[in-house]
């Protein structure tokens, strides 16, 4: 089950979602196979340090994010990977490595591919490294309301 912050999140919000169990997996590629999602249409959620302050970039499992192209569409001078100790207190209910891309609810702001708004859904880490949650893309714009943006140059698998 989600956490109860999400819950509360998507309850307020008057979001319908799925909530996807699965056996515990660690990578986004591993969630993605042991929740029998494809890799593309799994969205994995990146912390990244924008002239030192965190953000949230979100895009397809299947590929990876392209820190030169996060510079270029944010303005930011500097960009870089944040390391779990940069951002685990901002998540306190979730678990190491499975942030929802609500960073919004987190004090963070979101950055989305452009690729994913291909898809009718999104799925999702719910917190947990045993469940996921799927729920329309549309709804997943109307309340985290994310800057769309392209993040990444790979071709979607």
């Amino acid at each position: 089950m989600p956490t109860r912050r999400i819950q509360r999140f998507l309850h307020d919000h008057g979001v319908k979602y799925v909530t996807i169990s699965h056996s515990p997996a660690f990578t986004s590629q591993e969630i993605a196979a042991a929740a029998h999602v494809c890799g593309k249409d799994f969205a994995k959620s990146v912390v990244v340090k924008l002239d030192g302050r965190l953000a949230l970039a979100v895009v397809p499992a299947s590929v990876k994010i392209d820190l030169a192209l996060v510079r270029e569409v944010t303005g930011a001078e500097r960009v870089e990977l944040a390391n779990e100790a940069d951002f685990a207190a901002h998540f306190p209910e979730c678990e190491p490595g499975a942030m929802p891309p609500f960073g919004n609810l987190y004090g963070m702001p979101v950055y989305v591919d452009e690729h994913l708004r291909e898809d009718r859904e999104i799925t999702f880490n719910a917190g947990t490294h045993r469940e996921l949650i799927r729920m329309t893309f549309r709804d997943f714009v109307r309340i985290v309301a994310p800057k769309l943006v392209p993040l990444t140059m790979g071709v979607r698998a």
